[in-house]
């Protein structure tokens, strides 16, 4: 029973390496190569099709339903002009509690 344990496990682990080292072999045959009329008639539907990706339009607009939900970017604030007058600013003294 042991020895029958041992060829299991020695089968499992030789199988897939000897799978890796077996010659390849093609099991599909090559197809017919085509003929010219296919051939021509393929490049004429490429040309087609590359002519027709030619005609779409590019996208001018962005296609956001929601675009015009989100809030504006914050504006800058104007700069503080210059205090023309030549009274001088007035400080609190103390400490008031409120």
């Amino acid at each position: 029973m042991k020895l029958f344990r041992m060829a299991a496990v020695l089968a499992l682990v030789a199988g897939p390496a000897f799978a890796q080292d077996s010659p390849h072999i093609n099991l599909m045959a090559d197809g017919p190569s085509k003929t010219e009329d296919e051939k021509a008639a393929d490049a004429a539907r490429e040309k087609a099709y590359k002519d027709t990706l030619k005609k779409i339009p590019d996208a001018k607009a962005s296609n956001d339903p929601w675009g015009g939900m989100r809030a504006d970017p914050p504006k800058q604030p104007a700069p503080k002009a210059a205090a023309a007058t030549s009274a001088p600013k007035r400080t609190k003294a103390g400490t008031a509690a409120n």
